[in-house]
């Protein structure tokens, strides 16, 4: 049984990976998580409180760190939750000897294209302006979006020093947009969308990913027509495929 800590897993990435891994078995699920859950033996505490956090990576053998900040300009919040909590995350599995750390990045880490052309013109739906073969945003570059992309830059930066210092594998997923209603909801998102599906995928594939994967960055979204962000590069190391597209639902409306 594979032992497998999931922060953040009362929120809806968390409690969608948990039910995942439950059904497919093989995994000795724990939650580190502000609020109780039910059903699964839960550490009490906020990453931002070091001390508070280390018991619930005692003998854990993958950390998935989904607990996040999410009010994109609060100073303050992104501070404690995004820049301090992930420093946090990171140094108490290495104390614990922690093997992996599957951190969630986030597709902010590269919102800020979207200022320029032409993904400015696909984050608008305005497709008759995209030039046909424009070159995708890879998991090599990056334009935060806001305090939190900054954040989220931060922890995939902080990763590459624990993975090189420490020798702990640290594997960065950059997510699309997760619903809960499993769906696109705005222009934007028929070139973000990430299905439940997809997203219980690439993690589950970065938790099973070979021990000598040290250290990488990989986009996450669905496979849709005008998805901005490639998707190779997960293809190629995790074998990630995703199953769900954006545009099922532009063919239903």
């Amino acid at each position: 049984m594979k032992k497998v800590l999931i922060t953040g897993m009362s929120g809806l990435i968390g409690g969608l990976l948990r039910q995942h891994l439950e059904a497919r078995g093989g995994y000795d699920l724990s939650a580190l998580n502000r609020r109780a859950i039910d059903g699964v033996r839960c550490f009490q505490a906020d990453v931002a409180d070091a001390e508070a956090i280390k018991p619930a990576f005692a003998g854990q053998d993958v950390v998935v760190h989904l607990a996040a900040y999410l009010g994109s300009d609060d100073w303050e919040g992104q501070l404690a939750g995004n820049v301090i909590g992930t420093y946090n995350v990171f140094e108490a599995a290495r104390l614990a000897g922690v093997k992996r750390v599957v951190f969630a990045s986030s597709g902010n880490a590269v919102r800020g294209f979207e200022q320029a052309a032409p993904y400015e013109a696909i984050a608008a739906g305005q497709y008759d302006e995209v030039p046909e073969g424009f070159a995708r945003v890879t998991h090599e570059m990056t334009w935060p979006s806001r305090i939190y992309g900054a954040a989220k830059i931060w922890g995939e930066a902080l990763g590459r020093h624990f993975a090189d210092a420490y020798d702990l594998s640290v594997l960065c997923v950059r997510i699309g947009m997760v619903r809960k209603e499993d769906r696109p909801q705005q222009p934007r998102d028929y070139s973000i969308y990430l299905s439940h599906r997809d997203v219980v995928q690439i993690l589950t594939q970065c938790i099973e990913a070979p021990d000598d994967l040290r250290y990488d960055v990989f986009m996450a979204t669905s496979n849709n027509k005008w998805g901005y962000r490639d998707l190779e590069h997960a293809r190629q190391v995790l074998g990630y495929v995703p199953q769900d597209s954006a545009d099922t639902f532009r063919e239903e409306s």
